[in-house]
């Protein structure tokens, strides 16, 4: 019965535990590699730039959601596109805060990790 009560004690810890652990990891690996990968390309192929590069999209991680991290990527990616249609990225308050969200994110990421 005692096992029981601190079962029972513990276990709203463990769950707010779980919910900030996947929290933390809701970006795909094949993200995070693929953004490893870029990092080493301008950087470096050195064990050191490894681990730096993986600290960096870490961090990332931690401070941006993955939803937000894929629309500002893609707001990017689309702004390298160009003509009429791709406008509203260029102009948009919208995808304005997003990049800046990712690119404080970033710098953020290069203070801790390089």
């Amino acid at each position: 019965m005692r096992r029981l009560a601190i079962l029972l004690a513990v276990l709203p810890f463990a769950a707010a535990a779980q919910d900030e652990a996947a929290r933390l990891n809701d970006y795909p690996t094949s993200t995070r590699a693929d953004y490893v990968f870029a990092c080493m390309a301008k950087n470096g192929q050195t064990r050191e730039m490894l681990e730096r590069c993986s600290c960096s999209i870490d961090e990332i991680a931690s401070i941006l959601p993955y939803d937000k991290y894929v629309e500002a990527e893609t707001v990017l990616s689309m702004r390298r596109v160009g003509g009429e249609r791709m406008a509203v990225f260029n102009s948009s308050p919208d995808a304005e805060h997003l990049v800046a969200d990712l690119r404080r994110a970033q710098a953020e990421s290069e203070l801790v990790c390089f």
